[in-house]
């Protein structure tokens, strides 16, 4: 008598598994599935194959991954597409699948088949799966996975340089702004990103862009939202001051509105936004060739403005005590300006 059946299953080969995702991920197509049993039943097994490929992709805990399998799993997922596969089903998978999905994402970009990012590669084949990713925000139900999907995306130059210079780059104006927080926040985190993570790209793409930019961004500065407000204060303080942007700070400084933009931030009710402002505020300033304009602006509210940042304060410790000796250059200067002759009444 044989008692074969009784014999562990045979390890799927890393073909064997990329078929079965990619099978399972089509039937999830609601125009191929005849009813609700066929649809649960292809749901079963995406989040089952799922769960292959992220044991054979990271191991489980005991076994490490086989980094030959690993290599041949990607080449696969690449020559068979899966990762537009993954992409444009993501709406249609259960919480798991997604949650597991944008895991085995993160490793798959990441490895490296001999000096070769491969899944990286197809991405700049298939740009149009950064788009989708992005347009996903407007999609409440996957917009975080979407996000976790496109920063890891943005930590490669090329794929963080197309988003930049793509349509789709305006659209995170509107994102970081929409009323589910979450999404909003996790939005803002991806903005961030774009234009933190590669200095270079990003000095490029604000030169080559300068006025869309900076008026799509006077709106986040202006805007009713106090998270809004906050967040893009804190940004602009961080990136506009990078060595690689200084050409684009040394412009940002000359402009009338943005000072006045700044000034008004200076009296925002919260402490941090005055504080964050001030870090801006204080370059306008200090700028050994400020315009006519901005001179006459400083000297005509130099009552006001000096009142305002005498009551300034970061707190205590030497962090507080580098603030107030720039604070006081600041209001040095400005006190300067207000007796300087035609000024207060050119």
């Amino acid at each position: 008598m044989s008692f074969s059946f009784f014999k562990p299953s045979r390890p799927k080969t890393p073909q064997e598994v990329v078929r079965a995702i990619k099978d399972s991920l089509n039937a999830l197509d609601t125009k191929t599935v005849v009813d609700v049993k066929a649809l649960e039943k292809a749901s079963e097994e995406v989040e089952k194959n799922f769960v292959s490929l992220k044991y054979m992709l990271q191991g489980d805990g005991e076994v490490e991954p086989n980094m030959e399998q690993v290599s041949q799993l990607v080449i696969e997922i690449c020559k068979e597409d899966v990762l537009t596969l993954m992409v444009h089903e993501l709406l249609n998978l259960g919480w798991a699948a997604r949650k597991d999905l944008v895991h085995c994402w993160s490793i798959l970009l990441k490895h490296k088949v001999e000096s070769t990012h491969c899944c990286v590669e197809y991405i700049e084949n298939h740009l149009e799966l950064l788009d989708f990713l992005v347009v996903s925000y407007d999609s409440k139900d996957i917009a975080l996975n979407c996000g976790q999907m496109l920063r890891e995306c943005i930590k490669f130059p090329t794929l963080a340089k197309y988003i930049l210079d793509s349509a789709c780059f305006e659209l995170f104006f509107k994102f970081v702004e929409l009323p589910n927080f979450d999404v909003a926040s996790d939005a803002f985190s991806t903005f961030k990103d774009l234009l933190s993570k590669h200095d270079t790209i990003v000095a490029e793409y604000l030169t080559a862009h300068y006025s869309e930019f900076f008026d799509l961004y006077d709106k986040l500065l202006t805007s009713p939202n106090y998270v809004t407000r906050r967040q893009s204060v804190k940004l602009l303080s961080e990136f506009l001051f990078e060595p690689p942007n200084s050409s684009i700070m040394k412009r940002f400084i000359l402009e009338v509105h943005y000072l006045k933009v700044m000034m008004t931030l200076l009296k925002d009710s919260s402490k941090t936004i005055q504080i964050y402002a001030f870090h801006i505020f204080k370059v306008f300033v200090a700028n050994p060739n400020k315009p006519q304009e901005v001179k006459m602006i400083l000297a005509r509210n130099h009552e006001k403005l000096v009142e305002l940042l005498i009551d300034l304060s970061v707190g205590k410790g030497s962090e507080d005590e580098q603030f107030e000796e720039e604070k006081e250059m600041i209001i040095k200067e400005i006190v300067r300006l207000s007796r300087v002759p035609n000024l207060l009444n050119g």
